[in-house]
C-alpha cells in the first residue's frame, strides 16, 4: 500500500482526481454488476415463480372442490365389463397386468409388476377422465427406478 501511496501522491492534482474518479467509476460498475443486477433479476424470478405457484394454487383448489361432485356423478355406462376395460386400457398403455380380479361392490384389483411412475400416474389419470376411480393404491420400490404396484379401481359413482 506504501508504494502505491507514493505513486498516488507523486501525480499532479488534476492525475489524482482523474484517478480518483476512474476508481469510483470502476467501484459504481462492480457493485451494479457484481450486486445490483444479480439481486433484481432475482426478485424478477420470484415473482414470476410465485405467480405461477399462485395460479397452480388456485386451479388445484378448484379441481379439489369439484372432486366431490365429481366422484358421485355415475361413469357412463361403456357395455364392457371393468375388468376387460382395465385389461385393453393397460394394454394400451403398455403395461402387463399380472393380476386382474373382480370383487364385490363392483371393483377390480389389479396387480402391477412393474412400471415406471410417471406413465403410470399419467395412466391412472386417464382412466379417472374416463370414469374409472382410484379406491386404493399401495406400491413398492423396484429399485430400479419402476415400482410394483397393487390397486383397487372402482366406477365413478360408487
Amino acid at each position: 500500500m506504501a508504494a502505491a501511496r507514493r505513486w498516488f501522491l507523486a501525480r499532479s492534482l488534476r492525475e489524482r482526481w482523474s484517478v480518483g474518479v476512474a476508481a469510483a467509476l470502476a467501484v459504481a460498475v462492480l457493485v451494479w454488476a457484481g450486486v445490483i443486477r444479480p439481486l433484481g433479476d432475482a426478485l424478477d424470478s420470484a415473482r414470476t415463480r410465485h405467480t405461477d405457484a399462485v395460479t397452480r394454487l388456485g386451479e388445484t383448489r378448484a379441481m379439489v372442490a369439484a372432486l366431490p361432485a365429481l366422484k358421485q356423478q355415475p361413469a357412463e355406462p361403456t357395455g364392457v365389463p371393468l375388468e376387460d376395460l382395465i385389461r385393453s386400457k393397460a394394454a394400451d398403455a403398455g403395461f402387463a397386468l399380472d393380476n386382474v380380479t373382480a370383487q364385490p361392490g363392483g371393483t377390480v384389483q389389479i396387480v402391477l409388476p412393474s412400471a415406471r411412475p410417471g406413465p403410470l400416474f399419467a395412466w391412472l389419470a386417464g382412466l379417472e377422465e374416463g370414469g374409472v376411480l382410484v379406491g386404493s393404491l399401495a406400491m413398492r420400490d423396484g429399485g430400479d427406478g419402476t415400482v410394483a404396484c397393487d390397486i383397487v379401481l372402482k366406477p365413478r359413482g360408487r
